[in-house]
Order: structure tokens, then C-alpha cells, then sequence
């Protein structure tokens, strides 16, 4: 099987960057700044090739894909525009019966469901800044923490009946935290131990109605901070809840997650700070999102979502440290073809410091995606 997606937007965007925030992800230019991209949306480009087959009673499957960029940032289009990801390089084997395995690389288990079920994920949601990547954020930091993809060794149960569990172990967290005791200071994590995660998820269908529930969590210790002579590990722990329902053309998502040390919009962004001296102290983080949307008669679909995204401070910690994302969207959606969507979105997104002080910023796009 070949499969994938391109998808190309015209993002406009208007910010007011009047307070100072220091947060590993949260970059802004001083005052009031106006800016163009042509980029890609939350999903980047997609080319991904599947082989399954039948062996020794067991299903054997592989997959590989690429995600390269449609952005545009360097002088007469020579250099790495937009960049290319390498996202998926697994296998998986098992039967219907007792389940299936999967070794390799492929999108975590914890938060997942978040990101699958946000409506920005066919469209922009937050723009990414001035820079020309391979992805804007959606709602990545303003209502969850992105899976992220990961090596990784799952279990995944049969389906009974609408139930469902998946368990393993992952390679986890950001090389690179941030640690505030009256500066800012970048400190490399060490990752000697693995990331457990696990998620167990419930669909339904009567009548008119589906819809599904889920919960999963992730903990891992995350060992010590090169630079730093404390060498105690400490355990990053978070975990989350959601569920979606659907009737009559309405859509309706609900979720929340909570943790400590876990930081917000990459797992492990500023989940630790300095307490005293050389003592690191968790920050505690939590956040959530809810969504509703309708599809008309013609199939457009339109929709609106909230979410806020929070971060406590460690005792040691500056004022201009991040502590809230939050985030309006509205966006609609229209098939096109069968496989063809024009989107169109607006959103407001607001970030604070812990004294309080705020940068807002205007984003709106057009774009497509097949």
C-alpha cells in the first residue's frame, strides 16, 4: 500500500510581544510584528509505503514514511526548505486472536488520542513563528502535549468489543530542558532509563450514536541534568483522559491531562527547576481542550475548540517563566472531492508569565489538503 497526504497553507499572522516569557518553545520578537508563511499545516507532507502479509499464523506488516516540508526559507531555493522527518520506520506482528506487537518508530502512546481527535489537525491551529519549518503547532501547548514519535515496543490487545489496550516501553523526552534559578539556563537531560506508556481506550455505537473514551499515561525516570552535581533521578509522571461523541451531524470532544515533570508542548520542556542550589523540583503541568463541531448538509464542516495548557512554577523560579498557552480556534471544513479538503481557520492564542504578563498573538489561514 501507498499512502499519505499534501497538504499547503497561507498562514497571516499578527502578534503583540510585549512581555518577556522564558520557556524552552516559546519564541517571540519584541512589539507588534506581522508576518506571512506559506508552509505546511499540523500534518506535514506524507509518503508512506505498507507491506502486509500472512506467515506461520502470524499477520506481518512494515512500514516506512517520509514527511517532507512545503516551505520556503532559503536564498533562490537552495538549502533544506522546510526540512524532511523521518516519522515512521516499524513492523508489527500478531494474530487477531492475542493481539500485536510493534518494534520500531511510529507516534507515542501517551496523549495520542489528544492530537487524533484535535480538528486543527487537518488545518494550522497555532502558527510555529517566523521560521519556515516542516509544521505548525495545532494545539500542541495549548490543551496537550504532544506524543511525539518515538522508538518504541508495544503491545496492543484485540479488539473486544469496543475495548482496547496498549502497553510498552519508549526511547522519551526532549534532549534539552530548561532550568531557572534566577537565569536561564539549558541543561542536557540524561535518558538512561526508558519512558512507560500505556492507554486502554472504549468505542461505541448504538443507533445515531458513536463516540469513544479513553485514558493513558506515561511515567519515566528522567536521571540526572549534565552541569548540575545532583545526580538523584527523579520520575516524570503525567497522565490524561478524553472522550468524543458524535449524533446527528454534531461532534463533541472533551479532555484533560495532569502530571509533574512532565513540562509542556514536548515532553519534558521545563519540567524541572532549580529549588535550591543544585535541587531539582518538578513542575507540576496540566491542561486541556474541549471541541464542537457540526457538518451541514453539504459535508462542510465547522468547528470551534478552547484549550489552555498550564505550568506551575518551582521555588526557585523567575517571574518571566512561562505559565499559561491558551488558544480560540474556528475553523471550516470542506470536502471538496472525496479526498480533497479546503480548510479556512482563525485563531487567538495567549501566553503569560507567572507575574502575570501576556503576548497575544492573531493567526489565519487558507490552505488544502489532499
Amino acid at each position: 500500500d501507498v499512502s499519505g497526504n499534501v497538504n499547503a497553507y497561507s498562514v497571516w499572522s499578527k502578534s503583540d510581544n510585549s512581555a518577556t516569557i522564558s520557556s524552552t518553545g516559546i519564541t517571540a520578537n519584541k512589539g507588534v510584528n506581522s508576518q506571512y508563511q506559506g508552509t505546511n499545516g499540523l500534518l506535514p507532507n506524507f509518503l508512506g509505503f505498507t507491506g502486509t502479509t500472512r506467515q506461520n499464523d502470524l499477520d506481518v506488516s512494515f512500514t516506512i514514511s517520509i514527511q517532507p516540508g512545503s516551505s520556503h526559507n532559503s536564498a533562490l531555493g537552495v538549502g533544506a526548505d522546510g526540512g524532511i522527518n523521518n516519522r515512521q520506520a516499524f513492523i508489527t506482528f500478531g494474530d487477531k486472536s492475542w493481539g500485536s506487537v510493534k518494534v520500531g518508530k511510529d507516534l507515542g502512546v501517551f496523549a495520542s488520542d489528544a492530537i487524533l481527535n484535535d480538528m486543527t489537525l487537518l488545518g494550522v491551529g497555532a502558527s510555529a513563528g517566523t521560521s519556515a519549518g516542516n509544521t505548525t503547532l495545532g494545539r500542541i501547548g495549548y490543551g496537550y502535549i504532544y506524543a511525539d514519535w518515538k522508538p518504541q515496543l508495544t503491545y496492543t490487545t484485540p479488539n473486544m468489543n469496543g475495548f482496547q489496550a496498549t502497553a510498552g516501553i519508549s526511547s522519551n523526552f526532549q534532549a534539552i530542558t530548561t532550568l531557572v534559578d534566577g537565569a536561564t539556563v539549558s541543561a542536557s537531560l540524561v535518558n538512561a532509563s526508558p519512558a512507560y506508556e500505556g492507554k486502554a481506550s472504549y468505542s461505541f455505537a448504538a443507533n445515531d450514536v458513536t463516540g469513544k473514551i479513553w485514558v493513558s499515561g506515561i511515567a519515566q525516570r528522567t536521571g540526572a541534568f549534565v552541569g548540575r552535581t545532583n545526580t538523584d533521578d527523579k520520575v516524570a509522571y503525567a497522565g490524561d483522559i478524553g472522550a468524543t461523541i458524535n449524533l446527528a451531524g454534531f461532534g463533541l470532544t472533551g479532555y484533560y491531562y495532569g502530571g509533574s515533570g512532565i513540562g509542556h508542548q514536548g515532553q519534558g520542556w521545563d519540567g524541572y527547576g532549580i529549588k535550591t542550589g543544585t535541587t531539582l523540583e518538578a513542575r507540576d503541568s496540566d491542561g486541556g481542550y474541549v471541541q464542537a463541531t457540526y457538518v451541514l448538509p453539504t459535508k462542510t464542516k465547522l468547528g470551534v475548540s478552547w484549550g489552555q495548557s498550564n505550568l506551575d512554577k518551582a521555588a526557585g523560579d523567575i517571574t518571566t517563566l512561562l505559565k499559561e498557552n491558551e488558544m480560540w480556534t474556528a475553523g471550516v471544513y470542506h470536502p471538496l472531492t472525496k479526498h480533497l479538503n479546503l480548510v479556512a481557520e482563525y485563531s487567538r492564542a495567549t501566553s503569560k508569565n507567572q507575574a502575570g504578563a501576556e503576548n497575544k498573538a492573531n493567526t489565519g489561514s487558507l490552505g488544502a489538503i489532499l
